[in-house]
C-alpha cells in the first residue's frame, strides 16, 4: 500500500510541500499584499503576515524556496507559542512551604463547550500527589488561596 504524498506546488503566488501552503493575498486593509499559511487539512489559515511588493511597486513579489522556508519556520514558531500560551491559561501552579516542606498546587482547567471543568491538586516535594478536588474553572490559584487550602486540611475551597 502507498501514501499518496502531494506534489510540490511552485508557483509564483502559491508555494507548498506535504505539509504547509503559502498564499499570496490581497491585503484586505491596504493596497499591498499579505501571505497565508496553512497547515495541511486545515481550512483555515495557521499564520497571515504582510508580504513584499514586487519591483514593479503593484504585483507582489514572487514565493521562492527561501522565502517558503522561513515562512514554515514562522509559522511552526507562532503555533508553538499559541499552544504555550493555552497551556499556561489553562494550568497554574503556586508551591509554597507548610510544614517545612514544599507544596505544589496545580490549578488544571479542561475547557469544554458545554462548560469547562477544573481540578485543584497538592503535590509534595516527590510529586506524590497529597490532595485532588474538583473546583469551579473560575477559581483563583494563588499564594493565598494555596495556604488557606492547606490550612482546611485540603477541604473543598469555597
Amino acid at each position: 500500500m502507498t501514501v499518496d504524498t502531494p506534489e510540490p506546488i511552485q508557483e509564483a503566488r502559491v508555494w507548498g510541500d506535504a505539509q504547509w501552503t503559502a498564499r499570496v493575498i490581497k491585503n484586505e486593509d491596504d493596497d499591498g499584499w499579505a501571505v497565508a499559511m496553512y497547515l495541511a487539512g486545515k481550512s483555515e489559515p495557521a499564520l497571515v503576515g504582510p508580504w513584499t511588493m514586487g519591483r514593479d511597486k503593484k504585483n507582489p513579489k514572487p514565493l521562492d524556496t527561501a522565502a517558503f522556508h522561513t515562512l514554515v519556520k514562522t509559522a511552526k514558531e507562532f503555533i508553538r507559542r499559541s499552544e504555550q500560551q493555552r497551556h499556561a491559561q489553562l494550568n497554574k501552579s503556586v508551591t509554597l512551604t507548610a510544614e517545612g516542606r514544599p507544596i505544589r498546587m496545580v490549578l488544571s482547567i479542561v475547557p469544554d463547550e458545554e462548560g469547562a471543568t477544573a481540578t485543584l491538586s497538592a503535590h509534595g516535594e516527590f510529586g506524590e500527589e497529597l490532595a485532588r478536588v474538583r473546583v469551579s474553572p473560575a477559581f483563583k490559584l494563588n499564594v493565598d488561596s494555596a495556604q488557606a487550602w492547606i490550612e482546611s486540611g485540603y477541604e473543598l475551597p469555597q
